[in-house]
């Protein structure tokens, strides 16, 4: 069971279908929904859009779910990698016991070059990592 779910958000169509889904687990688990964005360090408009963000998924998430909102600073000198460390070394702190990301679906040569934050996610966390795919 679950008691401590943390989901990743960046304003995308499959970060917002994570959202739903995390606070669909959140809601049958009676568990406490932790909302996070990444921002650059070296951003504060970043910082600042992810707040706006976070205050828009908690009002999409309403009553009944107990939340938590979050902006962590990922080092922007690494990119994704940065993110991901970012995102994992929150969960891991926090005692995440499910992380709830999109998938952006990258393939071939692009997922090679770029990687992904979600598959960095599931070598870098404690917990369970729910991936969910564009519809």
């Amino acid at each position: 069971m679950f008691k401590n779910i943390m989901v990743a958000i960046d304003g995308s169509k499959t970060s917002m279908e994570a959202l739903i889904e995390a606070t669909r687990m959140a809601v049958s688990h009676q568990a406490t929904l932790r909302i996070v964005y990444a921002a650059s360090d070296s951003d504060v408009t970043d910082h600042q859009a992810g707040l706006k963000l976070l205050a828009q998924a908690q009002s999409a998430v309403g009553e009944g779910v107990q939340t938590e909102t979050r902006v962590v600073q990922a080092d922007a000198m690494y990119g994704l990698n940065g993110i991901a460390e970012a995102l994992a070394q929150l969960a891991n702190e926090s005692d995440a016991d499910l992380v709830v990301v999109g998938s952006s679906n990258r393939r071939g040569l692009e997922r090679l070059v770029i990687g992904s934050v979600a598959e960095q996610l599931l070598t870098k966390v404690e917990a369970s990592v729910l991936l969910v795919r564009p519809r």
